[in-house]
């Protein structure tokens, strides 16, 4: 489908880009207003709820065939928009549960985990959703859902789903009355090689990975 025949199809409210870039657009509303603090106590839910429902739409992006833009090259949106005021206000908001443990991808067991901070992802996944935006503002709306579709898969899909699990455990910590445990030198107290952590990890995988499947593992 050409990018004028997805622009005007993107009229219908009940279409598919008009429910992504409404989501989309929802959700970086939402969380600019979050970011200004007028309601700290109830940041980290809210924040839960947004997120989940991004990677709900994200979701969606990532069942679809894959979106093929029109143009070989993506158009030139101008700079980004600076996001480093939303950064440095959820930073503040956040502090001291900002910083979290993270691993990037689950299916290679010789990456350490890293820290990461809440602030810096929100930012970045704001930074990819404007980014689209500006294609569907523009009228190219092959182009935004290209573009979401692959930064979802890409980047702000994974550091969504690493965000959304730092902010459950947060949540979960205060519900069922768990202090969290210290965060300090999350990043330089490891005391744990990659060959140890790929061997722990190998062992992990072989029994609760290969065993329900039915693999036998070597003894």
């Amino acid at each position: 489908m050409s990018d004028a025949n997805l622009h005007a199809v993107s009229q219908d409210p009940d279409s598919f880009a008009v429910q992504i870039a409404d989501s989309i657009e929802s959700f970086i509303v939402a969380t600019t207003e979050v970011a200004k603090g007028d309601e700290p106590d109830s940041a980290v839910p809210f924040l839960l709820l947004e997120i989940s429902q991004l990677l709900l739409t994200g979701g969606r992006l990532g069942a679809h065939e894959d979106i093929i833009p029109d143009e070989r090259y993506e158009p030139d949106t101008g700079p980004d928009l600076d996001v480093d005021d939303l950064r440095e206000r959820f930073a503040v908001l956040l502090d001291p549960v900002d910083i979290f443990s993270e691993v990037f991808d689950p299916y290679e067991p010789r990456k350490l985990p890293v820290a990461s901070r809440i602030s810096d992802n929100l930012a970045d996944i704001v930074t990819d959703l404007r980014h689209g935006l500006a294609h569907y503002r523009s009228g190219r709306t092959s182009e935004a859902l290209w573009w979401w579709q692959f930064s979802y898969f890409s980047n702000w899909g994974p550091t969504a789903s690493a965000t959304l699990r730092a902010l459950q455990s947060l949540v979960a910590h205060v519900r069922l009355d768990q202090p969290l445990q210290e965060l300090e030198g999350l990043d330089t107290d490891e005391d744990i090689t990659e060959d140890a952590l790929a061997e722990e990890a190998g062992k992990v995988m072989a029994e609760e990975i290969a065993g329900p499947l039915g693999l036998r593992t070597a003894t």
